[in-house]
């Protein structure tokens, strides 16, 4: 059994190995940047397109042929019709045709009219516009035609195949793109951390929707039950606003993410929403987010000082901060600059600690995002801090008071290796940082501050370090250059030396008696 699962696993990355390299076949034909609207959008024609023709032959089977081109009973069962001209067998039986690009682009359109859930989701003209070489386009169609994207109902393959090449296209764009992805084991950090599991679910700058994805994955891992869920979120750039509509539907994940995609600040699709639960990751150190005469009168930052126009991070902060329900909990990625600035991010960040909003500050390994190497900070913010009890799918959770603590956790040792020169979490780390957060949240018997990693801080030391959000200013750190004996290590150096030059000199003569029984001595 075990050797079965495993052959089926080496069999799906094996496909999404293909795939990717025959993505790269388009290179000089189209730009790189590209790939990921190129290959996505036609996976999600032919994921469509296999879920339709499976329908239709139970449709058939259950004796109800004259409903097969009936599109009410497709969307019943969360299917999308395709009209003749959008099945994948079309597209196939077309492939090497020189209008091939038109026929993709006509088959979307045809798609995402007859099936009004995915309005705006679909790429417009876009295969026409790229103007691709036919030979090279219908060999990346033959790649996907092999693709069974529903022989497995245990494995989500086409969800594997999206958050593959959502990873590989982040990578490929490298540092100062990208931003239409966040790593997955930081998502799964966040989603563990703050147990995203009945109510309203936000993403202010959803990108292609990670968040979501991880958020349903983990209802699903602790039973509990998606219907349960609402998801909300927002998406400034147009071509990502598509992938993330695409990435949801193809897990029949059900979204609200404004009619258009728009920038949170300028124009809010959500302003009277209160979410249970938040999870983001913003730009970084967005420059000129607002001109100096704008959003001043925003209600947003209601009760704190206007957020600066050089920097953004502490508008994003506020924009959260004014979402969160009663009981609502955030968990969002920042640079580490937030966690000492000072000006007007000083006094925000000030009044967050006294309003007791600010649960944990959480600083991650470098590395770990493609777009950039510096270490960034997660930060859980939480509206009730108070002791109350808590149903999740498969467990109770008694949350002790926790007014006027912060927890701070220094994972720059954790994680290990991936592609090379990034970091992710294993899922032992995550584990383990979950198991002390829950922990210290709980039963603080059952925590423990320990040197390097964590350390529960009260109000109060805060208060005498300035208001500062630095984890190393709380955190112990061991200094091993300390009360190290002068003369017990230079005793120990003093061996470890005589046996280094005994070792040399054995060598030396070992190598003059070789010469010499071969007949070519060396005097010295």
């Amino acid at each position: 059994m075990a050797k079965q699962i495993s052959t089926k696993l080496k069999k799906e990355k094996s496909i999404e190995e293909t795939l990717w390299d025959s993505a790269n076949k388009l290179r000089g034909t189209v730009e790189s940047s590209e790939y990921k609207h190129v290959v996505l959008g036609l996976i999600f024609l032919k994921f469509a397109s296999d879920k339709f023709e499976e329908r239709r032959k139970e449709l058939i089977a259950d004796g109800k042929q004259a409903f097969i081109e009936m599109k009410e009973f497709y969307n019943q069962s969360n299917i999308f019709y395709l009209p003749e001209e959008s099945r994948w067998s079309f597209i196939i039986a077309n492939s090497k045709q020189n209008d091939i690009a038109l026929k993709i682009d006509t088959a979307l359109h045809t798609v995402e009219k007859n099936n009004p859930a995915l309005k705006g989701a679909l790429p417009d003209n876009y295969f026409s516009r790229l103007n691709m070489d036919v030979s090279k386009l219908a060999a990346l169609l033959d790649t996907i035609n092999n693709i069974d994207t529903i022989k497995d109902k245990q494995q989500d393959i086409v969800g594997r195949v999206y958050e593959y090449f959502l990873s590989k296209f982040a990578l490929a764009e490298g540092k100062g793109k990208g931003e239409f992805y966040t790593p997955k084991s930081i998502v799964n950090l966040i989603a563990e951390m703050i147990e995203p599991y009945k109510g309203v679910i936000y993403d202010p700058a959803c990108g292609s929707g990670g968040m979501f994805v991880q958020s349903i994955k983990f209802i699903e891992n602790h039973h509990g039950n998606k219907k349960e869920i609402s998801i909300y979120g927002q998406e400034y750039t147009a071509t990502t606003y598509k992938l993330a509509k695409m990435n949801l539907a193809i897990r029949g994940i059900a979204a609200n993410l404004g009619d258009v995609p728009a920038d949170t600040f300028g124009r809010d699709q959500h302003p009277d929403l209160k979410a249970d639960y938040i999870m983001a990751n913003p730009p970084f150190n967005q420059k000129d987010w607002r001109a100096s005469d704008e959003l001043v009168d925003d209600p947003r930052w209601k009760g704190y000082d206007i957020p600066p126009t050089s920097n953004a991070n502490y508008g994003w902060i506020l924009n959260m901060v004014a979402k969160l329900s009663d009981n609502g909990v955030a968990g969002f990625i920042l640079a580490n600059g937030a966690l000492s600035g000072g000006g007007e991010e000083y006094k925000i960040r000030r009044k967050l600690i006294e309003n007791d909003i600010v649960e944990a500050i959480v600083i991650l390994p470098r590395s770990m995002f493609y777009t950039t190497d510096i270490s960034v900070t997660l930060w859980i913010l939480n509206k009730n801090k108070k002791a109350r009890t808590v149903q999740l799918p498969d467990a109770t959770r008694n949350y002790r008071n926790r007014e006027n603590e912060i927890l701070f956790l220094d994972l720059r040792e954790k994680g290990i290796p991936f592609e090379k020169k990034y970091t992710q979490f294993s899922p032992d780390n995550i584990i383990e940082i979950t198991e002390s957060y829950h922990n210290w949240q709980t039963d603080l018997s059952a925590y423990e501050n320990v040197p390097e990693f964590c350390y529960a801080a009260t109000l109060e030391e805060i208060e005498a370090k300035d208001f500062s959000l630095v984890p190393s200013k709380y955190i112990t750190f061991v200094n091993r250059d300390e009360n190290i004996d002068f003369e017990d290590k230079m005793r120990a150096l003093q061996t470890e030396f005589s046996e280094l030059l005994k070792a040399e000199a054995q060598s030396k003569t070992d190598l003059l008696t070789v010469f010499k029984e071969l007949g070519y001595a060396i005097e010295l």
